[in-house]
C-alpha cells in the first residue's frame, strides 16, 4: 500500500490534523520551500502513537519545530512532517527545583517561566528562537551555556510509536549535536533549576536579550547562524575574512550585521540560499583550510523544472 492509501486509512482512526501538499514555506523563517507531501500536526500523544503505528514500510519523516533552523528546498519534501502542537507546550513544576517541559514549548517560553518560579539556569534560552525539542537534538546554546547542563532526561516516540525515557547521562552531547537517533520524537524533558532571586534572574535575561539585539540581526527572515563554530575559531570571522562579507546569491545575502546570518531578502528561493552556502563554504575552505559545518538543517528535494 502507498504512502497515501495508508494515510487516508488512518484519518478515519483519529481526529488529529492531516494536510496534504501543504506550503512548507508558511513554516520556516526563512519563508521559503516547497510542499510537504503530508502534514501531520497531532491532536495528542495517543494519536501521534496510532499514527506511527499504521505507517508501514515507510520512514521518511522529519519532525518541524517553528522552523527557526531549518531551510526547506524549493521541491518541497515527499515524506512525512510531523509538527507538534499546543498539547505538548505544556510547562510544569516537579518539587522545588525542576521543571516538565514538552517538546512543542518555545525556549524564551521555558526560560520565561523558569524566572516566575524563581529558577535559574536557563536565562540563556530566551536568546535562543526554537522549541524545546530541537533544542535538545542540536543541543542549543549561546553565550557559553547549552541545554545540556541543565537536562534530566527527555521522553521520547520512535517511529514505531512506543515512549522511552532517555536520561541525560546516557547521551552524548557535544557542541550543537547529540547521539540521539534521527528516528526519535522529543515529547517533553525534565530540566534541573538552581533557586534563586526572580529580580536576579530577569536582570541576567535583560542583559543577554541586550546583547543579543545588538550583536545580532533581527525581524529579519533568517534562521539565525548559518554554521557552526569551529573550534577555536568563530564563523562570522572566516567568513568575512574569506571576503564573503555583504555577499549576495539571487535575494539571498549574507547579513551586514553578522557575517554568519543569512537572509532572504524579500523572495528568495531555497536554491538562492543554498548556493550562497555553498560559495561560502568553498571560499572559507580555499582561504582557510577550514571546512565549515552547516548548523541550519536542511531538508528536501531540489526543484525539478
Amino acid at each position: 500500500m502507498d504512502l497515501i492509501s495508508q494515510i487516508k486509512k488512518i484519518e478515519s482512526k483519529i481526529s488529529s490534523k492531516i494536510l496534504f501538499n501543504e506550503k512548507l514555506s508558511n513554516y520556516s523563517w526563512f519563508n521559503v520551500g516547497g510542499p510537504g507531501k503530508v502534514f501531520f500536526t497531532p491532536r495528542n500523544l495517543n494519536e501521534l502513537s496510532i499514527f506511527l503505528k499504521n505507517i508501514k514500510n515507510f520512514d521518511n519523516i522529519k519532525i518541524l519545530g517553528v522552523g527557526s533552523n531549518t531551510l526547506v528546498r524549493d521541491g518541497g519534501f515527499s515524506g512525512i512532517i510531523i509538527r507538534l502542537g499546543k498539547t505538548f507546550a505544556h510547562t510544569s513544576i516537579l518539587g522545588n527545583d525542576r521543571i516538565i517541559a514538552g517538546g512543542s514549548v518555545l525556549d524564551k517560553s521555558l526560560s520565561n517561566f523558569a524566572m516566575q518560579n524563581s529558577l535559574s539556569g536557563f536565562e540563556f534560552l530566551s536568546c535562543i528562537p526554537g522549541t524545546i525539542g530541537g533544542g535538545i537534538r542540536m543541543n542549543s546554546g549561546c553565550y557559553g551555556e547549552d541545554i545540556s547542563k541543565i537536562l534530566i532526561s527527555v521522553q521520547v516516540m520512535d517511529f514505531n510509536g512506543k515512549v522511552h525515557i532517555i536520561y541525560s547521562s546516557d547521551i552524548k552531547f557535544n557542541y550543537r549535536d547529540c547521539n540521539l537517533e534521527d528516528n526519535l520524537i522529543f515529547i517533553s524533558a525534565t530540566f534541573q533549576g538552581v533557586k534563586k532571586d526572580k529580580a536576579e534572574i530577569k536582570k541576567k535575561i535583560d542583559y543577554l536579550v541586550e546583547k543579543k539585539k545588538k550583536d545580532q540581526p533581527s525581524k529579519i527572515k533568517t534562521c539565525g547562524s548559518t554554521f557552526k563554530n569551529p573550534k577555536n575559531n568563530k564563523a562570522w570571522k572566516l567568513i568575512r575574512d574569506s571576503g564573503c562579507a555583504g555577499m549576495k546569491f539571487g535575494e539571498a545575502h549574507i547579513s551586514e550585521k553578522h557575517c554568519n546570518f543569512f537572509v532572504n531578502e524579500g523572495n528568495a528561493k531555497s536554491s538562492d540560499l543554498e548556493n550562497l552556502i555553498k560559495v561560502v563554504k568553498k571560499k572559507v575552505l580555499e582561504k582557510t583550510g577550514i571546512n565549515l559545518e552547516l548548523e541550519i538543517k536542511i531538508i528536501g528535494e531540489n526543484f525539478e523544472e
